[in-house]
Parts: structure tokens; sequence; C-alpha cells
């Protein structure tokens, strides 16, 4: 519009407020100016205020009128692209048109022109081109999308979720991570009024200490036991502001930096020896907990015991005893005097065996349950497994002239260690050397693994298995395993500086230290393959009873199996791949549930057994699942899941 506005005044000579004054001689002139000329002049007295329009005259007489003829000399911006000369004019028109469509007034001239086969075909194809170009854009578009989604899919397969999991905001704990903040402040302002309770009585303002305890034990009853602000009492904000104030006041009044500091001081040390006092409280516990025996597991044995000396005798014997001695079967060993232990143990190797039937289990109990152990297995007997139930107590070859454990156990040195009645049994003393005075060591049940061939003479092979253990995958490979004439087969559980000869055996012992390599890596007990031919022939036995003898003061390891084991199998152990044997299951509870649920046998060594009511939860389950709960006689004890 304004390109033609300006051609049009260029023409005229003036052009009034009112049209009325344009002269004769201007419309005669203004007669031969094209229609889009026309339109621009009618109707620009509602388009521009006569000040626009004289700057647009001024700059017209300095430049020359704006015309098409200058566009079709190709006397334009370089900013203005065509693809033909010959299209230089209807480019102008096309951009104009929109302007000029929105007059009804249009002569038919103008409507003929807009309308003409050329200009519909050019601004179909305009339509084209411009629907093109958006699908390009589009594509273009997903495509950039597509790429970022995949480069973001390879950035999370290298994230660690396990340790993102840990905080992940999806998780209840972190719905706040503040939810603890008003807790906080009260406990915070109750420890600066104690310190002010302090410098008060020492300064003699009584009536400010007497306040002072009076606003503690206010905010003491209002926290409670709370751990988060939800769980707070309703009068708490009260109890805050009343004990802001009090605080403001008693700074005003008593503040002492060297004061509050040695005040703050003289309490932390206070609470640090109370944490080592709880510290030491814990560790009896766990280790009294460890030693107890559950109730129900109790009740059980005692109903078993009674059923069992109920049966005639010649209903107390177990099929299948021609297995017991027959070397080509897979033979397992396993001392317990826990009945529900003992159960699980077989129930799950069975239940993962191949073939079952070629399986022998040696149980051997001692006698307050051995009644139970051979009931249980009378009315539940392990498929078409063989099982057979022995007294330790019976072995007469075991005794004190034989073995020096039990000669040790007869001592006068032993008996006080053991039963001494002045020996520490306070929650706060006594712990550390409390997991030593265990029953278990003094059972022979614990010791009777170094006698294999003495128990079982026909046998060449034999899997040793403990009762806090779960089998999880046939186990009739290891039988296959080339110990490479050594005499063990077991896990090793050394790392880059844990469970080595070290932390077991007294080094200090020049024996010790002339026969053992510190560092030399441990193995585990719990699950072992034991070559009775070369135990035999390298006289392991000898060995034990050898250290054993040595070690009568306690002065080469403290009581145990396992460092003894350690000495006697020194050089004589294959080490197995560790998918066999995991254990940690009784103390360790960031164990990968992948190397759990790959494992062959899972070991809860350590005082959380899975009986327990201290069990860590998250392996529990592993081993529960073995139990039948549905036995009337662990329904009456009320074991549960």
């Amino acid at each position: 519009m304004v390109f033609f506005l300006g051609r049009g005044i260029y023409s005229t000579d003036s052009i009034d407020q009112d049209d009325s004054s344009i002269s004769i001689s201007k419309h005669q002139e203004l007669q031969d100016v094209d229609w889009r000329t026309k339109l621009a002049l009618k109707h620009i007295k509602s388009l521009f205020s006569k000040e626009v329009i004289d700057v647009i005259k001024a700059n017209t007489d300095d430049m020359g009128p704006l015309s098409l003829d200058s566009f079709r000399k190709n006397n334009f911006s370089a900013s203005w692209n065509f693809d033909g000369q010959e299209n230089v004019v209807d480019s102008v028109n096309i951009q104009e048109t929109p302007k000029v469509k929105q007059d009804t007034s249009l002569d038919a001239d103008h409507t003929q022109h807009d309308d003409s086969p050329a200009s519909l075909a050019r601004r179909q194809l305009r339509e084209k081109r411009r629907e093109k170009r958006a699908a390009d854009l589009l594509k273009q578009d997903d495509d950039v999308t597509l790429k970022l989604e995949n480069a973001a899919i390879e950035r999370s397969k290298s994230v660690d979720s396990a340790v993102l999991g840990k905080y992940s905001i999806w998780r209840k704990e972190t719905d706040n991570e503040n939810i603890d903040t008003t807790v906080r402040l009260m406990r915070d302002q109750m420890i600066m009024a104690r310190v002010y309770v302090s410098i008060a009585s020492m300064k003699n303002k009584t009536d400010m200490a007497r306040e002072l305890q009076t606003r503690i034990k206010e905010s003491q009853r209002a926290l409670g036991d709370a751990t988060t602000d939800n769980d707070l009492n309703p009068s708490a904000p009260e109890k805050i502001k009343a004990m802001g104030q009090l605080l403001s006041k008693s700074r005003d009044q008593l503040y002492d930096c060297k004061l509050v500091t040695g005040k703050l001081r003289a309490m932390l040390q206070s609470a640090d020896e109370q944490v080592r006092s709880l510290k030491k409280q814990s560790t009896f516990l766990s280790q009294l907990a460890a030693k107890t025996i559950p109730n129900g597991i109790h009740c059980l044995s005692m109903r078993l015991t009674i059923e069992y000396y109920v049966l005639p005798p010649e209903k107390r014997k177990f099929p299948k005893s021609e297995n017991l001695e027959n070397p080509s079967l897979y033979h397992y060993a396993l001392f317990s005097d826990n009945v529900l232990a003992a159960s699980v143990v077989v129930n799950s190797t069975i239940m993962n065996a191949k073939e079952p039937e070629k399986h022998v289990f040696h149980l051997v109990s001692d006698k307050l349950n051995f009644g139970a152990m051979n009931m249980w297995f009378l009315l539940n007997p392990p498929g078409n497994a063989t099982i057979h139930v022995e007294n330790v107590d019976e072995f007469k070859w075991l005794n004190s002239s034989y073995c020096p454990v039990l000669r040790q156990l007869e001592s006068a040195a032993m008996k006080e260690f053991y039963f001494k009645a002045d020996h520490h049994t306070t929650l706060s003393a006594g712990s550390s050397n409390l997991k030593y005075r265990n029953p278990k060591y003094l059972s022979m049940l614990n010791h009777l693994r170094f006698y294999l061939p003495q128990v079982y003479p026909k046998l060449n092979k034999i899997l040793f298995l403990d009762d806090d253990i779960v089998v999880q995958k046939d186990l009739t490979g290891l039988w296959k395993v080339d110990l490479h004439g050594k005499v063990n087969g077991a896990v090793e559980t050394c790392g880059e500086s844990f469970h080595r000869f070290d932390k077991y055996l007294n080094f200090s012992n020049p024996h010790i230290a002339r026969n053992f390599d510190p560092n030399a890596c441990g193995w585990a007990y719990g699950m072992n393959m034991f070559d009775l031919k070369q135990w035999k022939k390298r006289d392991i036995t000898g060995i034990y009873h050898k250290w054993q003898n040595m070690n009568e003061d306690r002065v080469l390891w403290k009581l145990g199996t396992l460092p003894p084991g350690l000495m006697t199998f020194y050089g004589l152990t294959h080490p197995l791949d560790k998918s066999w044997h995991v254990l940690g299951l009784g103390y360790n509870p960031s164990i990968d549930k992948s190397d759990i649920e790959n494992a062959a046998v899972i070991h809860y060594n350590g005082n959380m057994k899975p009986w327990l009511e201290l069990a860590m939860t998250r392996y529990r389950s592993y081993w529960v699942k073995y139990i039948k709960f549905d036995h009337p006689y662990v329904r009456g004890c009320k074991i549960n899941e």
C-alpha cells in the first residue's frame, strides 16, 4: 500500500485534508494510474495521518517515484530473491494480494487477474512447496528427537542403577528430604538448655536454672520417641517457641564463649563414652541371642523326642541301610543338634538334586536331640534318598585319651575359663570373649569334622555340610572336581587383606610364625569336599592332634574349629569356584542378590541365623521356603514364617 501510495504522491502536486480540494487536472492524472494506486489513494485518509503522508512525499521527492518499472529493470534490493526474471512482477503481486483481498470493492479486472489459471497454478505450486517444507521440518524434528532418545538410553545403560536406587526420588523415605527438621531443632534446643543450666548453677542464678529445667522436661515430653516431624506431639511448635524465647534470654544473661565451649566438649565426650558402652551391650546381647534356641524349635524337639521313644524299636529303623557304605553313591555328612535346621539342609539338597535316589545323608546329633532327629525323618522321609542318624555319645572310640579336645575340656584351666563364677556377665563387660565361651565349642559335634575317616571308614569321598546352609542347586558336580591330590576342596574367603591366616592365628608365637604364611588365604567351612583316601594317606587327624595338643593354653589360636582347620589342611586345600559356596548371610547385609541366587550353597555363617529373630529379613526367605509349615508339629509349636 505504501509502495503505490508513494507513486501516487509523486504524481500529484498535493493532497489536502479534504478530498474536495483535489483539482480536476490532478484528477485526470490519477485516471492513468493503475487500479492499485487508485485503491491506495482511496483509503489513504483512513490509514495515515497528514504528518505521515508529508514524510512519504518528502522522501519520494528526493529519491524519485516508487515504480514497478524499476523492479522490471532489476533495480531492486539484494534481499529480494526470485527464481526467474519473468516472475518479478508476479512475485510482487503475490506479496500484495492478501492486503488487496481485504477490500470487497475490487473491480472486475483485479478479480479476473487473481483468479486466472496461471495464478491458480502458481498458488497451488506454492502451497505444495509449503506443505513439503513443513513435512521436511517435522521429519527433521522427529529425527532429532529420536537421536536424543537413543543417546539418553545409551547413557542410562552406563549408570549404576543399584547405587541410584538408594537415592531414588520415588522411595518413600525420600518423599521429604527434611522429615526430621523440627525433631533435630528440639534436640539442639535441649542441648543448649542443658549447657545454660550448668552455667546458671555455676553463677548462682537458681531461678534461671529452674526455668530451663522445666522447659527441658516439657520439650522431652513433646518430643517423646519421635524420629520424624509427623510423629511429634501437636504441642511441639508451642514448646519450641517457648524454649527459643528462654534460650534467647539465657544467652543475654549467661553466655560466655569459653564456658559454653567447655560444656559442649564435656557433653561430647560423655556421649562418646555412652556410644562405646552401648556397642558393648549390643555385642553382648547379640552373642547371647546367638546361643539361644527359640521356644518353637525347643518345643518341636521335645515333642518329637517323646514320640520317638514311644515307638517300638522295630519301627525306629530307616530303610535302605545297604546304601550307607556304598562308595559309588553321593554321601553327605551333617552334624547338628537343631532339628529344624537339619531338615532344611536335607530338604533343600533333595529338592534340587537330579537323582535323589543316589544321595545318602549321614546325620550325627547329641543324645539330647538324637530321638527328635530320628523321629522327624521317620515322619518326613527325604523322598528316595537314604538317611541315617547316629548319636555322637555312642562313639566309644571318641574319648579323652584319644581326643585332645575332650581332654582339654576336662582340665581345670578350661573349666575355669568356661564355668568360673566370677566371669563378667554384665551387659557392659566381658563381651569381647563371650563368643569364645559359646556352648558349641564344648560340643564334640563341632570337632567331629576332624574324624571323618574314623566315622565313615568305608567311604572314599564325602561332602561335609554345616546346618546353617541352604542348597540351591544339584551338588553332584562336586564329586567330579579334581582336587589334584589335595584333601580338602573349599571356597577361599580372603579379600585384599581380610580372612587371611594372620586374622585367625597368633603369629607372635614362633611355632605359628615358623610354619605358616600370615598372608595365606583362608577358606570356609560349611561346604567342603573331603577326599578320605588322601586324608588317611596324609594322616590329617594326626596333624590336627599335634596342633591341638600345642594349644592347650590357647596360645596359638582362640577356641573354634576354623583356626585348627586352616593349620591342619595348610597346603592341602584345593580352591573351588566361588559360585559353589556364598557366605556371609548371617552378618553381611550387602551381599549381591545375583551372587546369592547363582550360588549352589548359601551359608548363614555369623550370629544372625535364619531361625533366630535377629536374622536379616532380606535373606530369611531363602531358608524358610524349605520348612514344612503345614506339618502338625510345626504348627503346634507356633513356628511361623
